[in-house]
């Protein structure tokens, strides 16, 4: 029996006004025709529009993790607001009357059978595997050479800065240094693109001394960026056909998409795994001209903390879904990890949402590190690496979240070591002076989780909190 509920519908659409407008259907009466089929794995039904003609819809969930959704309407949203109004129809419990399953249904069922059963004989080796893309040697050490002289001029204007100091720094500078950031671009470097831009974007803050001061940290990275780069992209110009290197961020650093195919083919994928969001924010990222959708997971029994990240252009926006919080269990049957250190990304193509119980709440609390020596410490060797995430989130238990004298937050674990908070550069929005509003029973014995940043201008390792849980309770500082 197909169980539905408004959460998981939410979820599903591709933002929150496709949602509001798939409800205002089933409250205005718009669909003259609910159909389920006898096996209970297909909805679909006719809605009423505006022509003289009714939009016919359906939702297969033949595989539930991955539900399909169909409809002739003219909108490119998936799930567009008549198949979203049809899911609720159905959770709100309207009569869906048994019928056959629509031909056209059952035709686009086969052929997606016989897809995973060819893709499946070739796994077992059953079939032989399809046969591997070839390598183009010409275009690839062509490619690598445009992106090494590319590193080279990049050199070029980061030992400039350097040498004529960031207080030189003008309108001008910042002009060239977007002009160079396409040329970037244009020669295959985007990741490189991306933070030369961010770059050019301190520089020209109103606040000159936070400025500059994440200014030059972000020269550090360029430079141990190009410095890895070269490396890399001359050892990969001596043999073409050698594999991405999947266990650092080397190649996203280049401009490297990954695949799902080649996280798996590089055994960079977890099966029947479950996972529990904690924290969820979107911000606006100037540098990439795109949204960014961020969410923190627990691993249920593994303890590990990871990231999804969706990033939306500025230009295509409309037409992309929306990711929001989820704060039921999303049961996945893989889930593939990009490289990285804490907080490595994944990312999933379906998955199937359960109440959250009191064993996975208890789990928050197993996975979360007792001592804070022991979580700093951890911090401090990621942040050794120049590439690596400059703010790794931690979930930390604490005895209590006290207030200190001066009126700032510090977080106490069980051997009463101290850890400070306050709120850090790269989020979005501050949440520490937030602490002082909420229900003061959940700074006792509770789990935080907490994003961690090295301050260039204090040289201090803060923490900001992203959430607080306590037994089944979980607060949401950051939104």
């Amino acid at each position: 029996m197909l169980e539905l509920t408004a959460s998981h519908i939410d979820s599903l659409a591709p933002n929150a006004a496709a949602a509001k407008n798939g409800r205002g259907l089933v409250l205005k009466n718009k669909f003259v025709k609910l159909n389920v089929s006898e096996e209970g794995d297909l909805i679909f039904g006719e809605c009423s529009g505006s022509g003289k003609s009714n939009y016919i819809c359906s939702v297969d969930f033949v595989t539930p993790e991955n539900p399909v959704s169909r409809c002739n309407c003219p909108s490119r949203q998936f799930p567009c607001k008549h198949a979203l109004g049809l899911m609720y129809a159905y959770a709100d419990g309207l009569t869906f009357e048994k019928a056959t399953v629509p031909e056209d249904i059952s035709s686009k069922r086969e052929k997606a059978e016989k897809r995973e059963e060819t893709k499946a004989k070739r796994e077992s080796g059953e079939l032989p595997p399809a046969k591997p893309k070839k390598v183009n040697k010409t275009a690839l050490k062509k490619k690598i050479a445009q992106q090494l002289e590319a590193l080279d001029e990049l050199e070029k204007i980061v030992v400039s800065l350097v040498r004529g100091g960031l207080g030189t720094a003008n309108a001008r500078t910042v002009k060239d240094l977007n002009d160079h950031a396409k040329r970037l671009g244009s020669s295959y470097l985007t990741g490189a693109e991306n933070e030369l831009r961010r770059l050019a974007l301190l520089l020209e803050q109103d606040d000159r001394e936070s400025g500059y001061t994440y200014a030059a940290e972000q020269l550090t990275l360029l430079n141990a960026f190009i410095k890895k780069g070269r490396s890399y992209l001359q050892t990969k110009q001596e043999d073409p056909e050698l594999a991405p290197d999947s266990e650092s961020t080397i190649e996203e650093w280049l401009g490297h998409a990954w695949q799902l195919a080649e996280l798996k083919e590089a055994g960079r994928v977890s099966e029947s795994v479950e996972l529990l969001q904690l924290a969820f924010y979107t911000y606006r990222d100037e540098a990439r001209k795109e949204f960014v959708d961020t969410g923190f997971w627990l691993q249920l029994g593994e303890g590990k903390i990871h990231r999804t990240v969706q990033y939306r252009p500025f230009k295509a926006v409309k037409y992309m879904k929306e990711e929001d919080s989820f704060f039921s269990v999303a049961q996945i049957s893989e889930l593939y990890r990009y490289p990285g250190g804490m907080n490595a990304r994944v990312r999933f193509e379906g998955m199937i949402p359960r109440q959250a119980n009191h064993a996975d709440y208890d789990g928050i609390r197993s996975a979360a590190a007792a001592s804070i020596p022991d979580a700093v410490k951890a911090v401090k060797n990621q942040l050794k690496d120049p590439l690596a995430d400059r703010a790794p989130v931690v979930l930390l238990n604490a005895a209590r979240v006290a207030q200190t004298e001066n009126g700032t937050f510090a977080l106490v674990d069980e051997a009463g070591n101290t850890l400070e908070l306050g709120d850090v550069y790269r989020l979005p929005q501050p949440t520490t002076p937030l602490l002082s509003l909420v229900d003061p029973s959940l700074l006792e014995n509770c789990a935080v989780l907490a994003m961690f940043e090295h301050q260039m201008d204090t040289g201090k390792l803060v923490a900001q909190p992203l959430t607080l849980i306590q037994g089944e309770r979980i607060a949401r500082l950051l939104y």
